[in-house]
């Protein structure tokens, strides 16, 4: 190969190219949805965690969707999850900026991840990172200054989430579960939640469908519906399919 065919870091640099830093991405007003409000816009391109984009929507927005920004799949998971709970009341990303050394703003700062707040009025902060970072001293030390930093009136507590507890299947299948409780139908719920408590032999999810007139599709959403709700249960480090084991909550 001649020299003008010698394409850089093919030749002598075998670790990955360095990229020019690329600017944040910053959403317009999107026609209906609630505009993003965190105090930090963690939407920049990463080759080390994956950004999420989403709507969502929460009693305390009158359940108009809104926008929010996590800074990773597993932050995006935390917030799906919290998403299907009754007792959620509101929930924000990148709701609170502070400082770790006091007085100095130009110093070390951290943003929390969430700020979820709970029906009765409680509100956490949450704290998502990996396993391995969660088992150094350097993390917990990190972790104590920031509460330190954090003011008692911003929450009630701050909640430490492993990442490494949501599997990739859990993701996706906590995505699935918020995307199908955007389409509540209440009545067909409540014919499948009946049929699965009175069939004896229930095993698989697909066992429901002979037992009810109505279109496959119809069920299999429900079923995810009333799996967001807690009144069917499966196992959501599996794919939830036809094929998967359920029960019905005691």
């Amino acid at each position: 190969m001649s020299a003008d065919q010698t394409i850089d870091h093919d030749s002598w640099n075998y670790s990955p190219a360095k990229l020019p830093k690329q600017s944040k991405i910053t959403l317009g007003r999107i026609h209906g949805v609630l505009p993003y409000d965190g105090v930090r816009n963690p939407g920049f391109r990463s080759s080390s965690s994956h950004r999420v984009w989403m709507t969502y929507r929460t009693i305390a927005n009158d359940f108009q969707p809104k926008s929010g920004i996590a800074e990773s799949a597993a932050e995006a998971a935390v917030a799906h999850e919290l998403l299907l709970s009754p007792l959620l009341y509101d929930l924000q990303f990148q709701p609170l900026k502070v400082y770790l050394r006091p007085g100095d703003r130009k110093g070390p700062s951290y943003t929390h991840d969430l700020l979820a707040t709970f029906m009765d009025g409680r509100r956490s902060l949450i704290f998502v990172r990996n396993s391995d970072s969660l088992q150094k001293p350097r993390t917990w030390r990190d972790i104590e200054a920031i509460k330190a930093a954090t003011s008692p009136s911003a929450a009630d507590n701050i909640k430490i989430v492993d990442a490494g507890r949501y599997s990739r299947q859990r993701r996706e299948n906590l995505f699935r579960l918020h995307e199908a409780i955007q389409s509540p139908e209440p009545e067909v719920d409540d014919m499948v939640l009946w049929t699965a408590r009175n069939y004896r032999s229930l095993w698989l999810m697909r066992d429901l469908f002979p037992l009810l007139d109505l279109p496959q599709k119809v069920v299999f959403k429900s079923c995810h519906r009333l799996i967001a709700r807690g009144a069917l249960i499966a196992n959501l480090d599996h794919v939830v399919a036809e094929w998967s084991r359920i029960e019905v909550a005691s």
